[in-house]
């Protein structure tokens, strides 16, 4: 969770350099339909020789770009039923030991696939670029780069959580109030960075290019059956595709605050736990355990407190909607743009759009229901909100700034290298 500056690797040791020579030039040959028989060619490698946690996720990095690229290199109409063993097999060693599965996740295409173009520069759109790529130009750069400012944003939050919960374990409303508020800063600095998204990603591309290379093979009726991952087992094996519902901080937010989601929603994110890095999914876990944030809000009856727990809910909420916001203008509307185009049987005007997939119009690449998904989860963010009077909110929007309060609960998942 924790995104500090530290020099990123970005090559494997020598004996996997037959994954990287691929990895790195897997757009140049999907674009020249070359990627499978590339893959089909390659030499089976033995997993034993990485070594550290970076060595480990650089590799299941590759796999992932590689196996994307494979299943997809000829769109919806034309996918495979069975991933090669010589990818297979060490892609599944790769994510055994890393307790992720065998495809692309948010915290490959993200958290791990980074680095700076000057080391000492900062950490911004203009300093930052992808270790691999995928078809879609600089737009897929700016999907996964602004996705990336999304979660730094939100490390000052994650650091306070701590605080929240001792705070309420010691009973300490004062440290309650001035973390909370500090979280809730975190969270508007969350949506202004998702707002770059329309900056630097075209909505045709990233409807008609893009999103196919983040689709699974579980609810996807291009995969009905899923993938046989030869060399493992005979049978097929579904896996979701790329979400950000497989970003462990509006799950940590969610579970500090109370927030409890409808039957069907709910289960969609709790199975994207499963997408995460290990110690993602156990901070969220620790923090479920916690005593209720919310009971103890309510309890205190403090003006500020409840104000401060309140702004959070408040700006959870708008960092939602305007998620909601951003899934409208690069799915909704491209997917009606590409209906009626074809409806008119039009396929040179507005290329990209018209022949996007058509399997994914009406889901996330995590196989989601997304605008129903995404409004549901809004509203139930909702229904944790206590009532204050608006001077109270006045108060706690103006308050003083957060104090730098010493803690130990879940230090260990904070510090922790975890990208």
């Amino acid at each position: 969770l924790l995104l500090r500056p530290f020099n990123m690797i970005t090559e494997l040791p020598p004996y996997y350099q037959p994954w990287m020579d691929i990895a790195q030039h897997v757009t140049e040959l999907i674009y020249s339909h070359t990627l499978r028989s590339h893959i089909l060619k390659m030499a089976l490698l033995n997993t034993r020789f990485l070594e550290s946690h970076r060595e480990l996720r650089l590799a299941h990095l590759a796999l992932s770009v590689m196996t994307m690229g494979y299943v997809w290199q000829e769109g919806e109409n034309d996918t495979v039923k069975m991933l090669p063993r010589n990818l297979a097999i060490p892609y599944w060693k790769v994510s055994q030991r890393l307790g992720l599965p065998p495809i692309l996740t948010h915290a490959d295409a993200v958290l791990a696939n980074w680095k700076k173009r000057d080391p000492h520069g900062p950490f911004d759109m203009e300093n930052l670029e992808l270790l691999v790529t995928l078809p879609g130009g600089d737009s897929v750069r700016g999907f996964f780069m602004v996705t990336l400012l999304v979660e730094l944003a939100a490390v000052p939050a994650i650091k306070s959580i701590p605080l929240v919960i001792n705070g309420v374990q010691c009973g300490d409303a004062e440290t309650v109030t001035s973390a909370l508020e500090e979280i809730s800063q975190a969270m508007e600095g969350m949506t202004d960075a998702l707002k770059l998204m329309h900056a630097y990603v075209k909505p045709e591309v990233f409807y008609g290019i893009i999103r196919i290379y983040l689709s699974g093979w579980k609810d996807n009726s291009s995969m009905p059956a899923g993938l046989v991952y030869e060399g493992i087992q005979a049978e097929p094996m579904e896996y979701s595709g790329g979400s950000a519902a497989q970003s462990s901080l509006l799950h940590c937010f969610d579970e500090l605050l109370g927030v409890k989601h409808e039957e069907n929603c709910g289960a969609f994110l709790t199975r994207m736990r499963n997408y995460m890095p290990s110690s993602h999914k156990h901070l969220i876990q620790d923090i479920s355990l916690q005593p209720s944030l919310r009971g103890f809000v309510q309890q205190e009856a403090s003006e500020l407190l409840t104000a401060a727990f309140q702004l959070c809910v408040t700006k959870l909420m708008a960092l939602r909607s305007y998620h909601i916001n951003v899934v409208s203008r690069f799915i909704t509307v491209p997917a009606a743009r590409a209906r009626q185009l074809r409806s008119q049987g039009n396929s040179s005007q507005e290329e990209t759009v018209s022949r996007a997939p058509t399997a994914l119009e009406e889901t996330g690449t995590g196989g989601s229901g997304i605008m129903s998904f995404l409004k549901t989860v809004r509203d139930r963010t909702r229904d944790v909100s206590l009532p204050l009077d608006n001077r109270a909110m006045q108060k706690s929007t103006n308050g003083a700034q957060p104090q730098n309060t010493q803690y130990t609960t879940h230090q260990t998942h904070l510090q922790s290298n975890t990208f």
